[in-house]
């Protein structure tokens, strides 16, 4: 073939080659495709990953090229970004400002050994508090939240902890000085970094393989837990109460949803009158079925005392993995389509607000391309999606599939591959 003919040939190829809306389009080390298809542009979301996002600004499959190049010291990243546009501007969010209004991770530990029968061995604890008996080699947790708040930008962190260890096996009895001691380290290391925390407890609705309200604890056993955690914060504007993790096979959701109004109006009345409150749902929280198991229009019943839903929050978990249980290396989904989006429609329509408290996915190019397409499509609809909080730092090692943990280096915290891709700002 004549060079001229080869040289339009492989315009025309260069030219039809778009990414797909949601797709990635760049990145430090990307090859594939950085144009985008007809009503989306490139936007770069960090040095590492670029996306396909829609925006009334793109016509055409017009590309906005960025090149970043990066500076970095022993204290922090700095990212300078200079940016070229062909045919558009940066698309604006057809909904919410572009960007959540937090992101995070878990910092785990306290909720180890629990089952998610709601068995918990509280022997089997590993908390990500330095100075814990009966050594002092457990994981900093305070300082994974310094390096994550300054370094990452991130503002919230959720702190999961088995409701048998607060009160020391004791059903409906008082929180334990001595777990509760160690617990609130990890609390007030992350309050001293100045972002919100997530008080979490981990039971999956039931205690030793009885379900709350509905054959197991008694509501007022449960309450009487939350009554005290939210006497003990009352004052503290930061704290965010995670009511539970994963209710699942709950039999009557609307059962269910009474038992978290229970819980919603023993946290108001203890003087938490203005904090944040998660409202779990039933099938692990899962944001693909909280409108068809009933969780949504259960839920919506719930209020504060006065009446109103303000800053009664719906808590939903979702995993990329092929069957999203959170356990594979491997992600293949984005679960926009799906999960997010449905969803977001129906918040939007009934004036409510979700947070995703639980994903992530392996260190693993698969999971940051659809972690990254998945964190996007949440900043672009900010207005009914709060933030994200992935899974997870806190006492997890390098042996762990979803690993979030830093890695101190005694100077300073070298980020997991897809914290660095997706989860920091």
């Amino acid at each position: 073939m004549p060079s001229r003919v080869l040289s339009l040939a492989l315009l025309a190829g260069t030219a039809v080659a778009q990414q797909n809306v949601w797709g990635q389009c760049g990145g430090n080390g990307w090859t594939g495709p950085t144009n985008c298809a007809a009503g989306s542009c490139c936007s770069t979301q960090n040095p590492w990953y670029a996306q396909c996002l829609p925006g009334s600004g793109c016509s055409g499959g017009a590309t906005t090229m960025t090149t970043l190049s990066t500076k970095t010291t022993s204290a922090q990243v700095t990212t300078t970004s200079t940016t070229k546009t062909s045919t558009a501007t940066t698309p604006t969010a057809t909904a919410g400002t572009g960007k959540t209004r937090f992101a995070g991770v878990n910092i785990a530990g306290f909720d180890f050994g629990c089952k998610t029968d709601g068995n918990c061995n509280t022997a089997g604890v590993w908390p990500p508090v330095k100075n814990y008996p009966p050594d002092y080699n457990h994981p900093d947790g305070a300082g994974q939240m310094q390096h994550f708040y300054k370094d990452d930008h991130m503002n919230i962190f959720r702190l999961p902890v088995g409701w048998q260890y607060l009160v020391n096996n004791n059903l409906g009895g008082n929180l334990d000085s001595t777990n509760m001691g160690y617990y609130d380290q990890l609390v007030q290391g992350c309050l001293n970094t100045g972002a919100y925390c997530i008080v979490d407890i981990h039971n999956y609705a039931r205690w030793n393989g009885g379900i709350i309200g509905q054959g197991g604890p008694t509501n007022d056993q449960f309450v009487s837990v939350w009554r005290q955690l939210a006497s003990k914060y009352a004052s503290q504007s930061r704290i965010w109460f995670g009511i539970m993790n994963e209710p699942h096979d709950v039999p009557s959701i609307t059962t269910w949803a009474a038992t978290v109004q229970a819980v919603v109006t023993a946290i108001r009345n203890a003087g938490a009158t203005s904090q944040f409150i998660s409202l779990p749902g039933n099938g692990w929280q899962s944001a693909g079925t909280f409108i068809s198991d009933g969780s949504a229009a259960a839920l919506s019943t719930v209020r504060n005392p006065d009446g109103s839903t303000t800053n009664l929050i719906f808590d939903v978990h979702k995993y990329l993995d092929s069957d999203n249980s959170g356990t594979h290396t491997e992600c293949v989904r984005n679960n926009i389509d799906d999960a997010f989006a449905p969803l977001a429609a129906w918040l939007r329509q009934n004036n409510r607000q979700a947070i995703l408290t639980e994903t992530g996915g392996g260190n693993t190019a698969s999971c940051q391309t659809y972690m990254c397409q998945q964190i996007a499509y949440l900043n672009q609809n900010s207005d009914v999606y709060l933030g994200y909080v992935g899974w997870s730092a806190g006492s997890f090692d390098n042996t762990y599939e979803l690993v979030e943990t830093p890695t101190w280096n005694g100077n300073g915290w070298t980020d997991t591959s897809l914290v660095k891709a997706c989860l920091a700002r």
